[in-house]
């Protein structure tokens, strides 16, 4: 049996990982948080082990004891993190998967490539819909280009869908915070939440969106060359509420408030007030432009819809499958990167089909 410690294993994400991995039998999985309660009580219901695990206090012996074979980090926001989690699980000889979508974070974990390879561990950070299932797609649609020049893509969520603290302080870090993206071959500032923009998406109407800072902002340009422009833009359903956040935006871009990370617990209590009038309703889009392989110009438009709230499971699933492919051998490589190249489009996919979630390509 292969031992997994889930940290955070009964939040929102957590517990979506922790109900899929239960099904495997060839795992033995350990649920932990900082509330024993809460870790007791969805372990139960998986026949699973609970234990109490705070990672910014004595997180090197935990291990030690509990002795993990993969640890999967789900605690965020990773934001404000460092590489503790990550280095405690290859002092202990574990591999490490996390779901983080900070953008310094993601990209520097190379930073403990060769410390892990000493180890012989695997690590993975970025485990999530972005960069995981975003650099699937371009690695399965690149070859129809002669040259990619540009990718425009981005998320819509739900009024209703399941989120917390972590992930609104996540967002909150860089809303009105200058970041760098590619825009007609020039990294330029822009900034979070801003640059408002609308688009129709098939199913859901149309949505509001805004700058979002993730890894992918970093690490695709290195990777892809020839890109010219890269935009990645976020939106929440209802517009009146993704107005007030635009608005918030500006009174930290112009220096009125500093952060507005702090406010993710008042925040995000106000927003659950205002569900009845949303839908669980989330899609994804990604267009792809440039030259096709007879030089004339080629978009590819990729759109996926999630509905009844099953968008929050598609970041869960790169985390799954890599526990999985861990778990039977088939990854062996060691070392330390983010989460690009582990996982195809076709296994991505074929993962989302038990959900309420279609996609169209053309």
């Amino acid at each position: 049996m292969t031992r997994v410690l889930i940290i955070g294993g009964y939040g929102n994400f957590g517990s979506f990982i922790s109900r899929r991995l239960a099904l495997e039998n060839n795992l033995q999985l350990i649920i932990a948080g900082r509330t024993i309660g809460k870790a007791r009580t969805l372990a139960e219901q998986i026949n699973a082990e609970a234990e109490v695990i705070d990672i910014h206090n004595n997180l090197p012996v935990r291990l030690q004891e509990i002795k993990p074979d993969i640890v999967i980090h789900t605690s965020g926001p990773f934001q404000s993190q460092g590489y503790d989690v990550a280095e405690a699980c290859i002092d202990c000889g574990a591999h490490y998967i996390d779901l983080a979508d900070g953008c310094e974070f993601v990209s520097g974990i190379t930073a403990l490539d060769e410390k892990a390879r000493q180890a012989g561990v695997t690590v993975v950070s970025g485990a999530s819909s972005v960069p995981c299932l975003t650099s699937a797609l371009i690695e399965d649609f690149k070859d129809e280009f002669q040259v990619l020049n540009a990718i425009d893509y981005g998320i819509t969520t739900a009024q209703k869908t399941t989120r917390g603290v972590a992930t609104t302080a996540a967002i909150l870090s860089y809303t009105g915070q200058p970041f760098k993206t590619l825009v007609n071959g020039v990294l330029e500032d822009i900034y979070g939440w801003q640059s408002l923009r609308v688009r129709k998406y098939p199913g859901l109407g149309w949505r509001l969106l805004g700058n979002c800072n993730v890894p992918d902002l970093e690490i695709f340009p290195e990777i892809y060359p020839d890109l010219k422009t890269l935009r990645f833009y976020a939106g929440l359903e209802l517009p009146f509420i993704h107005i007030i956040l635009w608005g918030l935006s500006w009174f930290v871009r112009i220096g009125v408030i500093k952060n507005l990370q702090a406010s993710a617990p008042l925040l995000l209590k106000l927003s659950f007030l205002f569900d009845w009038l949303g839908s669980a309703n989330s899609g994804f889009h990604m267009e792809l432009s440039g030259k096709g392989k007879n030089g004339v110009d080629k978009t590819i438009y990729f759109e996926l819809t999630a509905r009844n709230g099953d968008g929050p499971y598609i970041p869960c699933m790169p985390a799954i499958l890599i526990t999985k492919k861990l778990a039977s051998g088939e990854i062996k490589d060691a070392g330390a990167s983010a989460c690009i190249g582990i996982i195809s489009k076709q296994d991505y996919l074929e993962a989302l089909e038990s959900l309420d979630i279609s996609w169209t390509e053309r």
